[in-house]
């Protein structure tokens, strides 16, 4: 692990594109830099382009705990519970085990408005946070209990999309 001064707490929220992409610019630069960074992605079990590239890039490991199926915020199923629960500990034994400079926690806040994870969890996990670690929770819906917490905070506002005029996700750009 290479030695620097504290490492912080990052949240990318709000309604707007941009938040795991933004994580992974900071996850590339940071490799670019000769850290090492892991990244669990919550909610998430589609094959996205990021992977593709992802796992192509010495000491930047990604995991995914979800399925390819949206989860109903009023009735998550079980087995995306369960997902959750298990990157969740996951995520545990990575931050405890002091192999990475920054773990991405993708789509946790949303994990946590879904109460798929507690939010008494993430707080227990974000307060045992090692400093020699530089950790990223992204997702709409961030708690203010997190905000409050983190370092940084970043919210994307959407402003003006394509979606908007009914344009679908396009490869390589959106997904």
């Amino acid at each position: 692990m290479t030695s620097v001064e504290k490492r912080y707490i990052h949240v990318y929220t709000g309604p707007g594109k941009g938040k795991t992409t933004a994580a992974l610019g900071l996850g590339v630069r940071a490799v670019g830099a000769g850290l090492n960074v892991y990244m669990i992605q919550f909610m998430k079990g589609r094959r996205y382009c990021e992977i593709n590239t992802v796992e192509n890039i010495p000491h930047f490991t990604i995991v995914q705990y979800g399925r390819d199926e949206f989860v109903s915020k009023e009735r998550p199923e079980q087995i995306d519970i369960d997902l959750a629960q298990k990157g969740f500990a996951h995520a545990r034994e990575i931050v405890a085990s002091n192999k990475y400079d920054m773990v991405i926690l993708d789509e946790i806040n949303v994990a946590v408005d879904y109460h798929l994870i507690s939010l008494e969890d993430v707080l227990n996990l974000l307060a045992d946070k090692p400093d020699s670690l530089e950790l990223i929770l992204t997702g709409r819906y961030a708690h203010p209990e997190i905000t409050k917490v983190a370092d940084v905070v970043t919210e994307m506002l959407e402003i003006k999309h394509p979606y908007q005029q009914g344009v679908l996700a396009r490869k390589g750009i959106d997904c």
